[in-house]
């Protein structure tokens, strides 16, 4: 009977340690790298069984305001935070870049099967109210030879805090003074026109729902939902659509001792997409025992983990840059 209880209460002890065995992180933040981001959290577990990610893509405002609440152990943004998050913060706050991806301007015209071509004033005038017909002549004059409707362009902008809005506007901003002028960069902005959706999985739906839609999301979710991209005019004046290649070169002469946050929209030279950008993992510096596991996944992350990025239409960090970031986490 004795040996049978010691039996017992040794089964209930190591099913207790198993059940502590594993640590939860959560991490709150950008819906732009969830894509990256679930697959790396699912082949990192399979790696280590320990340790389990719960990652909510809430949007870059959403993530910061939880870092600062300190519900989670790590916040993601495709926006640096300003210096006024960053102080509301218990702790000082680091930027990782993790990888890098295309802003995709996304658009859904029936009968429509070539690429349209835009340059930056042109989209500009779109997102500001100023441009209202497909037809328009400063689209058709872009894209001769392609017969363009007069359907009515209904612009679909994200309704909540976005890193990829961030990334939209300060392209915009770079590129045109009118757009620079009368609503700026930000997460949040006051727009002029258009329909607000939640997330990029929001504003691709509501693109891929209606006919005459217009939106901007990042290349992965417009490549998963089959939906037609534009042709974005670069500084060396060529029409490029989003990939993978074209946000590689964007960050080609990025200098890593210059910080980690830097913007790379509108990029010199041949083959560039020009709404390029980092996206970054947001992590606080202090002593905690979750802050070790989620430094561990980054070092993963940022050496194997990037061999994962151009399947899922991601840029890996350059080399010498990401070499800089590892510095940085250590």
């Amino acid at each position: 009977m004795l040996i049978m209880k010691n039996v017992v209460l040794t089964i209930l002890m190591l099913c207790g340690l198993s059940a502590h065995a594993i640590t939860k992180i959560n991490g709150a933040g950008a819906s732009f790298p969830y894509p990256i981001y679930s697959k790396w959290f699912s082949e990192y577990s399979k790696l280590n069984k320990d340790v389990q990610f719960d990652y909510q893509a809430i949007g870059s405002g959403g993530g910061i305001r939880q870092l600062i609440k300190q519900t989670v152990d790590f916040g993601a943004s495709d926006a640096p935070m300003k210096d006024k998050d960053i102080k509301k913060a218990a702790w000082p706050v680091k930027h990782i870049p993790t990888v890098l991806g295309a802003v995709a301007i996304a658009y859904n015209l029936k009968g429509i099967t070539r690429s349209i071509k835009l340059d930056g004033e042109t989209l500009s005038a779109i997102f500001l109210g100023q441009i209202t017909k497909w037809n328009d002549e400063k689209i058709q004059t872009l894209n001769k030879g392609l017969k363009l409707p007069a359907k009515d362009i209904l612009v679909v902008r994200r309704a909540d805090g976005s890193g990829t809005t961030a990334i939209f506007s300060d392209y915009l901003s770079t590129v045109s003074k009118n757009w620079e002028d009368k609503v700026g960069r930000g997460k949040s902005l006051r727009w002029p026109t258009g329909i607000g959706a939640k997330g990029n999985s929001g504003v691709t739906g509501a693109v891929k729902q209606n006919d005459g839609a217009i939106g901007y999301i990042e290349l992965a979710y417009a490549i998963k939902n089959k939906l037609s991209v534009v042709s974005l005019k670069n500084k060396a004046g060529e029409y490029k659509l989003p990939t993978v290649q074209g946000v590689s070169l964007a960050a080609q002469n990025v200098d890593a001792s210059k910080g980690l946050t830097t913007s790379i929209v509108d990029a010199s030279g041949k083959g560039v997409y020009p709404i390029a950008a980092f996206t970054y993992i947001l992590l606080p510096v202090h002593q905690g025992e979750n802050l070790k596991f989620v430094k561990e996944f980054l070092n993963w992350a940022l050496t194997k983990g990037q061999n994962y990025a151009p399947a899922l239409h991601y840029a890996p960090l350059p080399n010498k840059f990401a070499k800089e970031v590892l510095k940085q986490i250590k």
